[in-house]
């Protein structure tokens, strides 16, 4: 239930900060894979970006999925855009899904790749957020848009990411948002996953391990309590905001069926520690409004409880 130990790896840490950091987006990787294969999640691109291990098949995804009203921003460490580029470049399946080969670009040197309604770029997200993100409210060219536009409804997602910056960073990108994104017309939705309430027995027990790694949480030092997460939003200037654990979504949001499905696929014997797990697990969403509240059809937008 908590992160493998990472001994021998930290000669290499020792000189990357920031290593130990991006190592666990591959161990994410590698557990969404062993879930998809056990199936549990339905992903037919995780494979891509998982390191190939001895003695691996080649599998081939038939179908795929588009959605022309929507364009997606995905922004992480240099070092871990280039290995994403490179898999969508290699991958028939994956570049297949975001249009025609003569309209996915990469740029800035293998760390950045462009498609109509997809772009991947390089950023370290604790910079001011007018260097990260204010480039992307100017069109690049005469011939194409910026890809941010503040009268569009925008989703920001940032999964296990706010938890490994401090504080005062992750605020400043809520309030770059709400500065810009204030408009008659604008509507911004904030979703966060990461863990919280870190103070208990157990959550001593998962710090001491991540720290084993270099891995420190300063992100989640402010949140004790589940109630206390919302304040990330309403602090920074959202309209309105909730949280719920994993074990609450679990216990709420899904339905029997699935449930029933899942109980399926393996025996779970452990269920005290698996809720111990999720209890300090959190989905947390913020809800930016305009002034006149013309959206007031979205006040209850969140997760929907199934029972």
């Amino acid at each position: 239930m908590f992160p493998p130990s990472m001994s021998t790896r930290q000669e290499h840490l020792a000189h990357d900060a920031d290593a130990s950091i991006r190592l666990t987006d591959t161990d994410a990787a590698i557990a969404r894979l062993s879930a998809a294969q056990k199936g549990y999640i339905h992903d037919p691109f995780v494979k891509y970006f998982v390191p190939p291990t001895p003695g691996s098949g080649e599998s081939r995804q038939t179908g795929k999925h588009r959605d022309a009203l929507a364009a997606y921003v995905e922004l992480d460490f240099p070092e871990v855009t280039s290995k994403k580029a490179m898999a969508i470049r290699k991958s028939k399946d994956l570049s297949t899904v975001l249009g025609s080969p003569n309209d996915i670009r990469v740029e800035q040197g293998g760390t950045a790749l462009h498609a109509p309604r997809y772009h991947l770029l390089p950023a370290d997200l604790r910079h001011p957020p007018s260097s990260t993100f204010g480039t992307l409210l100017v069109p690049p060219d005469n011939t194409t848009g910026p890809i941010l536009t503040p009268t569009l409804p925008t989703l920001l997602l940032f999964e296990c990411v706010v938890v490994y910056m401090e504080p005062s960073a992750s605020d400043a990108i809520l309030r770059w948002f709400v500065e810009h994104f204030s408009t008659e017309k604008s509507l911004v939705g904030a979703v966060v996953y990461e863990m919280f309430g870190l103070q208990d027995a157990f959550g001593k027990v998962m710090v001491k391990n991540l720290k084993s790694r270099n891995v420190s949480l300063p992100g989640a030092e402010p949140y004790p309590t589940i109630d206390a997460l919302p304040r990330r939003f309403l602090n920074t200037g959202f309209t309105a905001a909730r949280a719920l654990t994993l074990r609450e979504i679990r216990q709420s949001c899904i339905s029997q069926e699935e449930l029933g499905r899942l109980s399926t696929l393996e025996m779970l014997d452990e269920v005290e520690e698996l809720d111990l797990v999720l209890e300090h697990y959190a989905v947390t969403w913020g809800l930016l409004l305009p002034a006149n509240d013309e959206h007031a059809a979205w006040g209850g937008w969140g997760l929907r409880e199934q029972r």
